[in-house]
């Protein structure tokens, strides 16, 4: 990770929190799933549905029984593409200006709008 002197670096990244996307490779290719969190400091996104881990948790009281809980875990964010719902089908991202001088991202295979 990064020691206390180094400052983060942000990257980039094509997706945002609240986007639809598929996950392009990995175990679980073909998975479509809405962005919960972005982070920007290691270019991963946690994606509803997908890369779920499993975790034992011990009884902390006396009496409590132990549980297992599932959650989902970070994916780089190149493993995942802008998914269409209209369309059903993932496609690249450009930026475009609509009225106004506005930039907007726009999905290259079906012409979407994703920004409005």
């Amino acid at each position: 990770m990064l020691n206390k002197k180094q400052q983060p670096k942000f990257q980039k990244m094509h997706v945002k929190t609240g986007d639809m996307v598929q996950v392009i490779s990995g175990k679980d290719k073909g998975k479509v799933g809405e962005v919960m969190r972005a982070l920007p400091q290691i270019s991963r996104v946690i994606v509803k549905g997908v890369n779920i881990k499993t975790k034992h948790v011990k009884p902390q009281a006396e009496g409590e029984s132990g549980s297992i809980i599932t959650k989902e875990s970070p994916i780089h964010s190149s493993k995942v593409m802008l998914y269409s719902t209209k369309h059903n089908s993932a496609s690249r991202i450009c930026y475009t200006f609509i009225e106004k001088g506005k930039k907007v991202r726009m999905l290259k295979k079906t012409g979407e709008i994703l920004d409005k």
